[in-house]
């Protein structure tokens, strides 16, 4: 293709961007540089070296690694998927089968706690007076950290699966609450209007204007978020909430890195799988 000009055609010159959006792209870029500069001492980036000058350490630990726990027993019963056995591993998989379950749970509960909540904070829907308040609503659920959520419910009632998926549900509710209002502010207006000119209800307009949008993105929205509240609730397990999480602390604590080693290789597997469930769901779905 050729970058010639044509005869006879005038051709524009580049857009130019103000100056005064220059400075402040300048003045944002060098700030970040400056907090960066700022935080090398805080984060300790002098021990860079010790990575390398304690090598011989890590290789020791690398070593106990490199030899999981794979001792398996495994008996499954009518109840499957609930797995039994005597060895370390086929109990590692009970464990995180568990974990699944929870993830799966907590997301569920939070796609229902995010749909209304999500409509309710977009602008284009809600009115104003309604979609503020339940925008910082949003704000609190997902700024609460999941370890800070799950000891509230296991307070409330008391050790296991139950608090984690409470605390999946509340927290991954708020960050999906936000994903879908930003979606339902990014829609076409115009399948909305028509839908309304033809004397729809604000709710039908809804139903049958916005709905449809948003749908495919709404989906992968949470398909991601069960890809990753199933690694949140790894780490409830280790406050009492279910799950391979008190498994895996104990045997950090224990400084058992074989069973350390199986659990994690448990863990990547399961999340590995989840990835190819998702990729084909979003394929069909979405």
């Amino acid at each position: 293709m050729s970058l010639t000009a044509t005869p006879g055609v005038v051709v524009p010159p580049p857009p130019v961007r103000p100056i005064r959006d220059r400075i402040a792209g300048w003045a944002v870029w060098g700030g970040l540089a400056l907090l960066l500069a700022l935080s090398v001492q805080a984060v300790e980036l002098n021990k860079l070296p010790l990575l390398f000058s304690n090598s011989q350490n890590m290789r020791t630990f690398a070593a106990s690694f490199a030899r999981p726990n794979l001792d398996l027993q495994l008996a499954v019963d009518g109840r499957f998927p609930f797995v039994h056995g005597a060895g370390a591993l086929a109990s590692d998989i009970g464990a995180m089968l568990l974990t699944l379950q929870i993830a799966l749970w907590g997301t569920l509960l939070a796609i229902l706690i995010a749909v209304p909540l999500g409509l309710l904070a977009a602008r284009n829907v809600a009115p104003v007076w309604i979609q503020q308040p339940v925008r910082r609503l949003l704000d609190l659920m997902r700024s609460v950290p999941d370890l800070v959520m799950g000891t509230v419910f296991v307070v409330a009632v008391g050790l296991g699966p139950f608090a984690g998926v409470m605390a999946l549900a509340v927290n991954t509710g708020g960050v999906l609450g936000k994903l879908f209002s930003e979606a339902v502010e990014a829609i076409d207006p115009r399948p909305v209007e028509g839908v309304r000119a033809v004397g729809a209800s604000r709710l039908e307009a809804v139903a049958f204007g916005v709905l449809p949008q948003v749908a495919p993105l709404w989906t992968s929205y949470a398909l991601y978020r069960f890809e990753s509240n199933a690694r949140a609730a790894t780490v409830l397990g280790l406050i009492g909430a279910g799950g391979i999480g008190q498994a895996l602390f104990d045997s950090i604590n224990s400084f058992n890195y074989r069973d350390t080693a199986a659990i994690v290789l448990v863990i990547v597997v399961a999340v590995s799988l989840i990835d190819l469930l998702s990729q084909a769901l979003r394929s069909r779905l979405v």
